[in-house]
């Protein structure tokens, strides 16, 4: 009965008030369409020049050269992956910049946790600037002084070393994430853990790390990604047995013939774990970044 009588006021000759939800479906689907969009725009060049390396890998080195380029190969080959392996030791290689990485990664998780949560309870925000511009140095800046104090200690050309350097990479990012993610993560939980007579490191182990599981996933994927990317204390500090994954590429480069074959399957060979890594635990990544961001009340 109220509907009806409500139409019968609003008369013949009433406007149509469908116009309004109308203008915000083409607003929407214009915010939406610019947003994919730009989606396109940033990430297709990436997307791009990894087809094209992989393509590059899959395909002869006739094909490679040839004009113009031919982007599908036909048939596909995967003579580069197994002259890669095969010419240049690049199974060796692999579980060196595995065992650097990961080591790199572990060290500064049990160092980088801890201090973390102090920095961030103590309320310690200059010290995370100083550790900000540590990882913010030049790499080149390490090199001379670590590579005397290792030829000093025997450890030169050793995977030792090279996992001590790694850390001058790693710690920092995790000891910074894990700073802003403690900040967020409400005080009163701790507090009453406190007062039921749970020490510092007990409140630390049993309530804040369990509810910074996110940032840890966060902390590890970004470290471990930085110390697997690493070049330039690979270069310089490894030697013939104890060289990384991308030290191995660069090595596949000759003076004679750049082969963009194996050049490419070699690049194909490092992108790849960290890509399987990072899609594996995109959720992971996206949650503590996500949590990272909002304050706790």
């Amino acid at each position: 009965m109220e509907l009806k009588r409500a139409s019968a006021a609003a008369g013949p000759g009433s406007p149509a008030r469908p116009a309004r939800p109308v203008r915000l479906r083409v607003r929407r689907a214009l915010r939406r369409l610019g947003f994919w969009l730009s989606v396109v725009v940033i990430v297709s060049p990436a997307i791009l020049v990894f087809l094209w390396m992989l393509s590059l890998s899959l395909k002869t080195e006739i094909d490679n050269i040839t004009y113009p380029p031919v982007f599908i190969p036909s048939p596909p080959t995967f003579a580069n992956f197994v002259a890669v392996f095969e010419q240049n030791s690049i199974g060796r290689y692999l579980w060196n910049s595995i065992v650097v990485s990961g080591g790199a990664t572990l060290v500064a998780l049990l160092i980088g946790v801890p201090a973390g949560f102090g920095i961030a309870r103590a309320g310690a925000h200059k010290l995370t600037v100083v550790i900000l511009i540590a990882r913010m140095t030049p790499a080149l800046s390490y090199l001379i002084p670590l590579f005397t104090v290792f030829q000093f200690l025997g450890l030169n050309n050793t995977l030792t070393a090279l996992v001590i350097t790694h850390l001058v990479i790693t710690v920092p990012i995790v000891v910074y994430i894990m700073a802003g993610y403690f900040e967020t993560l409400p005080k009163e939980l701790e507090e009453a853990a406190l007062i039921d007579g749970g020490s510092v490191w007990t409140t630390f182990r049993y309530v804040a790390l369990p509810l910074a599981r996110p940032g840890v996933v966060v902390g590890t994927i970004l470290a471990f990604i930085f110390s697997w990317n690493n070049f330039v204390f690979g270069a310089v500090l490894a030697g013939r047995e104890t060289r990384t994954l991308p030290v191995a590429v660069y090595n596949v480069l000759t003076f004679e013939q750049l082969a963009w074959g194996p050049l490419a399957a070699a690049a194909i060979i490092v992108t790849l774990p960290v890509l399987l890594l990072t899609i594996l635990i995109q959720k992971e990544i996206v949650v503590g970044l996500t949590h990272g961001g909002v304050k706790g009340s």
